[in-house]
């Protein structure tokens, strides 16, 4: 903005990973043998938690399912999608341990989960626990900007390796990017951290220029100046990787999964869990509500929580915080939202659609902010009558 200086300044940093981190891939294969049972099943009740090391993957949880899920065959054909095609970057599909060890759904959990009847939507929730979602107006996807653009860096970093745009790259990366706000709205990103795995084929000095020539600038563009403080793999070298670099465990990224430390989390993981979970159906709920706020111009900024209570169809609480950028008062908001928005999970599972093999290009990138007809949480199809009838 034109007298940026003079405004009220403050500064937010957020990271995104790529799918090649430990802990993605963990995460993206809980949720590939998710979708593999819900496409089979669409009431499987899975709970699967990944940890992969050098050389290795063990794979564990609680599953209730009429389906079959090949976990070796899952697990090799989501480390090659990835790209751990090679042993140099600390595992690969071929040559991987893969360990199993799967039980039944405890039936003191399943009895005050399973419907009741087709007539009702009283399913009880999986867990006890409280959501958060969250929206604002300071980028199109109505997303906070530093993880949006943290995301976008770490997408450009997988592409250029896909493509061979950037020779030598490994799977394994990161992105972090800080940004500077002015009068409450992004103004310019003052540091933009990268970390990329790569052979010892190619030079820290070549690695540097090509990722700010066909990644950084591309990205960041107009928000980035002589000023912007650059680092990539500031350490030096980023050879050993991967599993072999770092341990990596489902559920280990939730802030990177969702705001980037832009408002407050629950503290649950998504990745691995069947819609029942309110810890996933919740929160998709909390951020379709949240962005339909926004976009019906309610508020500028919109975070809701929700909590409930495991075996309990509906919320033991409610609240919307808008920052003080609410047009019309917050107990109207939460009027609106309690009369359009049927918070039980059976009824969240249905509205938004959630029994499909959906979740696994969910588990890289972010799970909010993305245009997917999949994504039915990023709908904004409420913002009408929200609008309406909030009398704006």
């Amino acid at each position: 903005m034109s007298n940026g200086e003079k405004g009220k300044i403050h500064f937010i940093t957020s990271e995104s990973v790529t799918e090649g981190h430990p802990d993605k891939i963990c995460d993206q294969i809980s949720d590939a043998i998710l979708d593999s049972l819900i496409s089979q099943d669409p009431y499987s009740r899975v709970a699967v938690e990944t940890l992969t090391t050098t050389g290795s993957v063990h794979v564990a949880g609680e599953v209730t399912t009429r389906g079959f899920a090949d976990i070796q065959k899952i697990v090799r054909d989501t480390l090659r999608d990835i790209g751990y095609t090679n042993p140099l970057f600390g595992i690969d599909c071929e040559d991987a341990g893969v360990w199993v060890s799967i039980h039944g759904q405890s039936p003191d959990i399943a009895q005050g989960v399973n419907q009741a009847t087709d007539a009702d939507k009283d399913q009880g929730a999986g867990d006890q626990g409280m959501m958060y979602g969250f929206a604002c107006n300071e980028t199109p996807e109505l997303m906070p900007f530093p993880i949006i653009t943290a995301h976008k860096l770490t997408r450009m970093l997988s592409e250029v390796r896909k493509k061979g745009i950037i020779p030598c790259l490994g799977p394994d990366g990161k992105s972090q990017v800080s940004v500077r706000y002015v009068d409450g709205r992004p103004d310019k990103i003052t540091a933009v951290v990268i970390a990329q795995q790569h052979t010892e084929d190619i030079s820290e000095d070549h690695l540097r220029e090509d990722i700010t020539k066909n990644v950084i600038k591309p990205v960041c563009g107009s928000m980035i100046d002589e000023n912007t403080r650059i680092h990539i793999n500031a350490t030096g070298r980023f050879v050993i990787g991967g599993p072999e670099g770092d341990t990596g465990v489902t559920g280990r990224k939730i802030i990177v999964d969702t705001y980037g430390g832009v408002g407050r989390h629950g503290g649950g993981a998504f990745s691995g869990k069947d819609p029942s979970k309110v810890d996933r159906s919740g929160a998709y709920m909390a951020r379709h509500i949240a962005k339909n706020v926004v976009a019906a111009g309610l508020a500028d900024r919109c975070e809701v929580q929700i909590s409930y209570s495991i075996g309990v169809a509906r919320p033991t609480s409610l609240n919307v915080d808008t920052f003080g950028t609410n047009k019309v008062p917050e107990e109207k908001i939460m009027e609106l939202i309690e009369k359009h928005f049927d918070l039980r999970p059976r009824a969240i599972i249905e509205y938004l659609n959630l029994r499909r093999p959906i979740f696994k290009k969910a588990a890289a990138y972010g799970h909010f902010g993305r245009d997917d007809p999949d994504f039915t949480w990023e709908k904004t199809n409420k913002a009408e009558v929200l609008r309406k009838d909030s009398g704006l």
